[in-house]
């Protein structure tokens, strides 16, 4: 396979403002990355701001597709073919962004399925029962509470870092995103090659489990021609920031890229 050019395009997830990339665009500099974590649009504020509702209607207006094309447009003017890393929603709009061939390689972190790859059991759909808001406004957008930040992102960690983490990265997020996942506009198509992609998972992950990334794997292995592997981290929750078990993931992944890409 053809040396791919160091260069890497981080996509944060639904609710986490973009400085949750700050240790990862470190240690992959320190590898010899250069690496680009821009905000969703209208989140180009700290988290705090955000959660003081200055930009409220726009975020609340904001669609999955938007946010796909606002990435590709991004992808598009570079020189290069980026690698792409996504968490959650971002592991999704990566896996969206590959199969347009804009990727030289992708890797979805604890990553919410895309539509149609398997049946939403129960217990996934409660968990982001409340962040669709079926029967709620979608003119405002969802804030994630600390209770269930701490129950369903940062679950298993000290009490002190589950406060410091909601107050660093939670970001009040458009309900329309979180429907759109759900929906046909997050469906994979047939491609007779995709760029080599990675799926991690994380054992005590509450809000995507292992099963769920699992079975996303399993449903994008099946395109036999690309390159696709799996790696579950035990001792993982859905909050791969601030800890040192996201620093895991991220050793694994250089490895998984220098193993795959030159």
């Amino acid at each position: 396979m053809e040396k791919l050019h160091k260069s890497v395009v981080f996509i944060n997830g639904a609710f986490f403002a973009s400085s949750c990339w700050d240790e990862w665009k470190l240690y992959l500099e320190s590898e010899g990355y250069t690496c680009l974590a821009l905000a969703w649009p209208h989140k180009n504020s700290s988290a705090e701001e955000l959660r003081n509702g200055h930009h409220d209607a726009a975020i609340a207006s904001t669609r999955l597709a938007t946010l796909t094309t606002f990435y590709a447009d991004i992808i598009k003017a570079l020189h290069v073919k980026p690698i792409l890393i996504g968490h959650s929603v971002g592991g999704l709009i990566v896996q969206l962004l590959l199969q347009q061939g804009l990727g030289a390689a992708g890797v979805a972190i604890h990553s919410f399925p895309p539509s149609g790859v398997l049946g939403f059991g129960l217990s996934f759909l409660k968990k982001w029962w409340q962040t669709v808001g079926v029967f709620s406004s979608v003119n405002k957008p969802y804030r994630i509470s600390f209770e269930k930040w701490k129950n369903d992102v940062a679950n298993d960690m000290p009490g002190d870092q589950q406060i410091q983490s909601y107050y660093d990265y939670s970001i009040p997020e458009s309900k329309l995103v979180v429907r759109d996942a759900f929906s046909r506009m997050a469906m994979l198509n047939s491609q007779p090659y995709r760029a080599p992609l990675l799926l991690t998972s994380g054992g005590r992950d509450l809000l995507i489990p292992s099963s769920v990334n699992y079975k996303n794997y399993e449903e994008q292995r099946k395109q036999v021609d690309s390159t696709t592997d799996y790696k579950e981290f035990k001792d993982s929750n859905h909050l791969v920031f601030g800890q040192r078990e996201c620093m895991d993931e991220a050793e694994f992944i250089v490895f998984w890229l220098t193993r795959t890409t030159n």
